[in-house]
Protein backbone atom coordinates (compact mmCIF):
# COMPACT_ATOMS: atom_id res chain seq x y z
CA UNK A 1 0.00 0.00 0.00
CA UNK A 2 1.21 3.62 -0.79
CA UNK A 3 2.50 5.39 2.12
CA UNK A 4 2.83 2.57 4.67
CA UNK A 5 6.40 2.78 4.92
CA UNK A 6 5.49 5.92 6.08
CA UNK A 7 2.41 5.25 8.23
CA UNK A 8 4.06 2.14 9.47
CA UNK A 9 7.18 4.67 10.99
CA UNK A 10 4.92 6.68 12.74
CA UNK A 11 2.76 3.73 14.49
CA UNK A 12 6.33 2.74 15.87
CA UNK A 13 7.35 6.29 16.88
CA UNK A 14 3.83 6.59 18.90
CA UNK A 15 3.82 3.04 20.52
CA UNK A 16 7.48 3.42 21.79
CA UNK A 17 6.31 7.28 23.29
CA UNK A 18 3.26 5.20 25.23
CA UNK A 19 6.15 3.55 26.75
CA UNK A 20 8.39 5.59 27.49
CA UNK A 21 6.57 7.87 30.49
CA UNK A 22 3.42 8.03 32.04
CA UNK A 23 4.30 11.65 32.09
CA UNK A 24 0.85 12.35 30.14
CA UNK A 25 1.65 16.08 29.16
CA UNK A 26 5.33 14.84 27.86
CA UNK A 27 3.00 12.37 25.60
CA UNK A 28 0.70 14.77 24.10
CA UNK A 29 3.39 17.70 23.56
CA UNK A 30 5.62 14.81 21.91
CA UNK A 31 2.95 13.19 19.91
CA UNK A 32 1.85 16.38 18.52
CA UNK A 33 5.84 16.93 17.38
CA UNK A 34 5.68 13.39 15.63
CA UNK A 35 2.02 13.89 13.96
CA UNK A 36 3.19 16.94 12.55
CA UNK A 37 5.87 16.02 10.73
CA UNK A 38 4.47 13.04 9.42
CA UNK A 39 1.29 15.12 8.29
CA UNK A 40 4.01 17.29 6.70
CA UNK A 41 5.83 14.32 4.66
CA UNK A 42 2.52 12.92 3.39
CA UNK A 43 1.30 16.18 2.41
CA UNK A 44 5.16 16.62 0.23
CA UNK A 45 4.22 12.64 -1.27
CA UNK A 46 0.68 13.42 -2.36
CA UNK A 47 1.53 17.16 -3.65
CA UNK A 48 4.46 15.53 -5.62
CA UNK A 49 2.85 12.65 -6.71
CA UNK A 50 -1.03 13.00 -6.69
CA UNK A 51 -3.30 10.22 -7.21
CA UNK A 52 -3.89 7.58 -10.00
CA UNK A 53 -7.30 7.37 -9.83
CA UNK A 54 -10.05 9.24 -8.26
CA UNK A 55 -10.77 5.40 -6.50
CA UNK A 56 -7.35 5.85 -4.88
CA UNK A 57 -7.98 9.85 -4.12
CA UNK A 58 -10.67 9.01 -2.07
CA UNK A 59 -9.46 5.91 -0.23
CA UNK A 60 -6.11 8.60 1.13
CA UNK A 61 -8.76 11.17 2.33
CA UNK A 62 -11.04 8.59 3.58
CA UNK A 63 -8.63 6.42 5.41
CA UNK A 64 -5.02 6.87 5.36
CA UNK A 65 -5.02 10.76 6.12
CA UNK A 66 -8.01 10.54 9.12
CA UNK A 67 -5.58 7.87 10.88
CA UNK A 68 -2.80 10.40 11.03
CA UNK A 69 -4.90 13.84 11.15
CA UNK A 70 -6.85 11.98 14.13
CA UNK A 71 -3.61 11.71 16.61
CA UNK A 72 -2.95 15.45 15.84
CA UNK A 73 -6.61 15.88 17.11
CA UNK A 74 -6.06 13.44 20.09
CA UNK A 75 -2.91 14.69 21.57
CA UNK A 76 -3.95 18.46 21.14
CA UNK A 77 -7.35 17.87 22.57
CA UNK A 78 -5.48 15.98 25.56
CA UNK A 79 -2.92 18.30 25.98
CA UNK A 80 -5.85 20.59 26.40
CA UNK A 81 -8.08 18.71 28.53
CA UNK A 82 -5.24 17.03 31.09
CA UNK A 83 -3.37 20.89 31.23
CA UNK A 84 -6.50 22.53 33.28
CA UNK A 85 -7.07 18.95 34.83
CA UNK A 86 -8.49 20.26 38.96
CA UNK A 87 -5.36 19.53 40.59
CA UNK A 88 -8.14 18.58 43.83
CA UNK A 89 -10.23 15.20 44.61
CA UNK A 90 -11.08 12.24 42.85
CA UNK A 91 -14.80 13.91 43.07
CA UNK A 92 -14.33 16.80 41.42
CA UNK A 93 -11.58 15.10 38.84
CA UNK A 94 -14.56 12.76 37.73
CA UNK A 95 -16.79 15.42 37.68
CA UNK A 96 -14.31 17.24 35.16
CA UNK A 97 -13.89 14.75 33.12
CA UNK A 98 -17.32 13.54 32.72
CA UNK A 99 -17.94 17.10 32.01
CA UNK A 100 -15.14 16.67 29.05
CA UNK A 101 -16.83 13.66 27.74
CA UNK A 102 -20.39 15.06 27.05
CA UNK A 103 -18.54 18.25 25.38
CA UNK A 104 -17.00 15.57 22.77
CA UNK A 105 -20.69 14.19 22.17
CA UNK A 106 -22.06 17.27 21.24
CA UNK A 107 -19.90 16.85 18.23
CA UNK A 108 -21.38 13.49 17.10
CA UNK A 109 -24.95 15.31 17.50
CA UNK A 110 -23.83 18.17 15.15
CA UNK A 111 -22.47 15.78 12.84
CA UNK A 112 -25.04 12.96 13.12
CA UNK A 113 -25.94 12.81 9.22
CA UNK A 114 -22.40 12.73 8.20
CA UNK A 115 -21.09 10.37 11.40
CA UNK A 116 -24.32 7.57 10.57
CA UNK A 117 -22.85 7.71 6.62
CA UNK A 118 -19.35 6.84 8.11
CA UNK A 119 -20.07 4.51 10.83
CA UNK A 120 -22.13 2.59 8.20
CA UNK A 121 -19.88 2.02 5.60
CA UNK A 122 -21.58 3.91 2.68
CA UNK A 123 -19.77 4.83 0.14
CA UNK A 124 -22.35 6.89 -2.22
CA UNK A 125 -21.48 10.43 -1.56
CA UNK A 126 -17.53 9.59 -1.12
CA UNK A 127 -16.67 11.36 -4.50
CA UNK A 128 -18.63 14.78 -2.65
CA UNK A 129 -16.55 13.89 0.95
CA UNK A 130 -13.38 12.80 -0.32
CA UNK A 131 -12.02 14.32 -3.25
CA UNK A 132 -10.38 17.63 -3.40
CA UNK A 133 -12.17 20.56 -4.71
CA UNK A 134 -15.71 19.58 -3.51
CA UNK A 135 -17.11 21.68 -1.02
CA UNK A 136 -19.22 21.00 2.04
CA UNK A 137 -21.41 23.51 3.88
CA UNK A 138 -22.51 21.35 6.24
CA UNK A 139 -18.98 20.66 7.30
CA UNK A 140 -18.44 22.46 11.01
CA UNK A 141 -16.63 25.15 11.76
CA UNK A 142 -14.58 22.50 14.24
CA UNK A 143 -13.11 21.05 11.44
CA UNK A 144 -13.20 23.83 8.70
CA UNK A 145 -9.85 24.97 10.28
CA UNK A 146 -8.38 21.45 9.07
CA UNK A 147 -8.99 22.07 5.22
CA UNK A 148 -7.66 25.48 4.17
CA UNK A 149 -4.68 23.23 2.36
CA UNK A 150 -7.04 22.57 -0.83
CA UNK A 151 -4.18 20.24 -2.41
CA UNK A 152 -4.03 18.63 0.81
CA UNK A 153 -7.69 18.34 1.62
CA UNK A 154 -11.58 17.14 1.27
CA UNK A 155 -14.43 18.17 2.88
CA UNK A 156 -14.57 15.10 5.54
CA UNK A 157 -11.53 14.10 5.68
CA UNK A 158 -11.05 16.66 9.10
CA UNK A 159 -14.21 15.24 10.09
CA UNK A 160 -13.70 11.72 9.53
CA UNK A 161 -10.39 12.52 11.86
CA UNK A 162 -12.26 14.47 14.13
CA UNK A 163 -14.45 11.09 14.84
CA UNK A 164 -11.92 8.76 15.41
CA UNK A 165 -10.00 11.39 17.74
CA UNK A 166 -13.11 11.81 19.67
CA UNK A 167 -13.70 8.22 20.13
CA UNK A 168 -10.17 7.53 21.32
CA UNK A 169 -10.50 10.53 23.70
CA UNK A 170 -13.82 9.27 24.99
CA UNK A 171 -12.44 5.61 26.26
CA UNK A 172 -9.25 7.65 27.83
CA UNK A 173 -11.41 9.50 29.18
CA UNK A 174 -13.80 6.58 31.26
CA UNK A 175 -10.80 4.93 32.12
CA UNK A 176 -9.14 7.63 34.07
CA UNK A 177 -12.36 8.05 35.64
CA UNK A 178 -12.80 4.30 36.28
CA UNK A 179 -9.22 4.42 38.01
CA UNK A 180 -10.25 7.00 40.23
CA UNK A 181 -13.13 5.85 41.42
CA UNK A 182 -11.19 2.35 41.91
CA UNK A 183 -8.48 3.93 43.27
CA UNK A 184 -10.95 5.48 46.21
CA UNK A 185 -12.72 2.05 46.65
CA UNK A 186 -9.67 0.14 47.08
CA UNK A 187 -8.20 2.78 49.23
CA UNK A 188 -11.01 2.38 52.08
CA UNK A 189 -11.06 -1.53 51.39
CA UNK A 190 -6.87 -0.94 52.69
CA UNK A 191 -7.10 1.26 55.08
CA UNK A 192 -10.16 -1.15 57.06
CA UNK A 193 -7.80 -4.25 56.81
CA UNK A 194 -5.47 -2.63 59.15
CA UNK A 195 -6.08 -1.27 63.08
CA UNK A 196 -3.67 1.19 64.87
CA UNK A 197 -2.92 1.88 68.76
CA UNK A 198 -2.25 5.11 68.41
CA UNK A 199 -5.44 7.80 69.41
CA UNK A 200 -5.93 11.14 69.01
CA UNK A 201 -6.40 13.37 71.99
CA UNK A 202 -6.70 16.34 70.54
CA UNK A 203 -9.94 17.99 69.41
CA UNK A 204 -11.59 16.98 66.55
CA UNK A 205 -11.51 20.40 65.08
CA UNK A 206 -7.72 20.54 65.65
CA UNK A 207 -7.02 17.98 63.59
CA UNK A 208 -9.45 18.70 61.06
CA UNK A 209 -7.82 22.21 60.87
CA UNK A 210 -4.06 19.90 60.12
CA UNK A 211 -5.94 17.79 57.71
CA UNK A 212 -7.06 20.55 55.78
CA UNK A 213 -3.42 22.70 55.85
CA UNK A 214 -1.83 19.64 54.71
CA UNK A 215 -4.22 19.43 52.25
CA UNK A 216 -3.53 22.95 50.84
CA UNK A 217 -0.20 22.58 51.23
CA UNK A 218 0.41 20.02 48.64
CA UNK A 219 3.01 18.33 50.23
CA UNK A 220 0.90 15.48 49.81
CA UNK A 221 0.70 13.82 46.46
CA UNK A 222 1.28 17.40 45.35
CA UNK A 223 -1.45 18.63 46.40
CA UNK A 224 -4.11 16.58 44.43
CA UNK A 225 -5.04 14.64 47.95
CA UNK A 226 -8.45 14.11 48.48
CA UNK A 227 -9.86 15.69 51.58
CA UNK A 228 -12.46 12.68 52.06
CA UNK A 229 -9.62 10.07 51.21
CA UNK A 230 -7.10 12.23 53.96
CA UNK A 231 -9.66 12.11 56.73
CA UNK A 232 -10.95 8.10 56.27
CA UNK A 233 -7.02 7.50 56.64
CA UNK A 234 -6.38 10.14 59.60
CA UNK A 235 -9.86 9.14 61.32
CA UNK A 236 -7.87 4.92 60.51
CA UNK A 237 -4.99 5.80 62.05
CA UNK A 238 -6.11 7.70 65.28
CA UNK A 239 -8.57 6.01 65.93
CA UNK A 240 -11.50 9.10 65.89
CA UNK A 241 -14.50 9.62 63.72
CA UNK A 242 -14.38 13.13 62.35
CA UNK A 243 -18.34 13.26 61.88
CA UNK A 244 -18.83 16.16 59.32
CA UNK A 245 -15.37 17.39 58.63
CA UNK A 246 -16.29 19.81 55.86
CA UNK A 247 -18.93 21.69 58.40
CA UNK A 248 -16.22 21.81 60.54
CA UNK A 249 -13.93 23.73 58.31
CA UNK A 250 -16.67 26.02 57.47
CA UNK A 251 -16.41 27.23 60.81
CA UNK A 252 -12.38 27.24 61.02
CA UNK A 253 -13.07 29.80 58.52
CA UNK A 254 -15.10 31.67 60.64
CA UNK A 255 -13.42 32.33 63.22
CA UNK A 256 -12.82 35.43 64.78
CA UNK A 257 -9.06 36.37 65.54
CA UNK A 258 -6.35 33.89 64.37
CA UNK A 259 -8.25 31.21 61.70
CA UNK A 260 -5.31 28.74 62.45
CA UNK A 261 -5.65 28.75 66.23
CA UNK A 262 -3.94 25.18 66.65
CA UNK A 263 -1.58 25.61 63.69
CA UNK A 264 0.08 28.52 65.95
CA UNK A 265 0.34 25.81 68.73
CA UNK A 266 1.84 24.12 67.04
CA UNK A 267 4.85 26.44 65.90
CA UNK A 268 4.91 27.93 68.98
CA UNK A 269 5.40 23.87 71.00
CA UNK A 270 8.10 23.59 68.57
CA UNK A 271 9.92 26.82 68.72
CA UNK A 272 10.02 25.98 72.06
CA UNK A 273 11.41 22.86 71.84
CA UNK A 274 14.18 24.04 69.92
CA UNK A 275 15.13 26.65 72.41
CA UNK A 276 15.02 23.87 75.43
CA UNK A 277 17.43 21.72 72.94
CA UNK A 278 19.23 24.52 72.59
CA UNK A 279 19.70 25.11 76.21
Amino acid sequence: MKYQDLISEFEAQLEALETCTDDILYKAETGIAYTKKCINSLRKEVIKNGFDSIEEEISFFKHIKPQILSKLIYYAKLFNIESKRPRSSSKFQVKYLNRQINRLQVFFNDNLEFYHYYRRGATTLDEQYFVRGKSDLRATTETFHLSIDENFSSSQDGTVATIMAYDMLIVYLQQEIEKLENHTDNQKIDLMKHSSKLFWTGSKTELIELIYALQSSGAINSGTADIKEMALLFEQVFNVDLGNYYHTFIEIRARKGSRTKFLDRLQETLLNRFEESDA
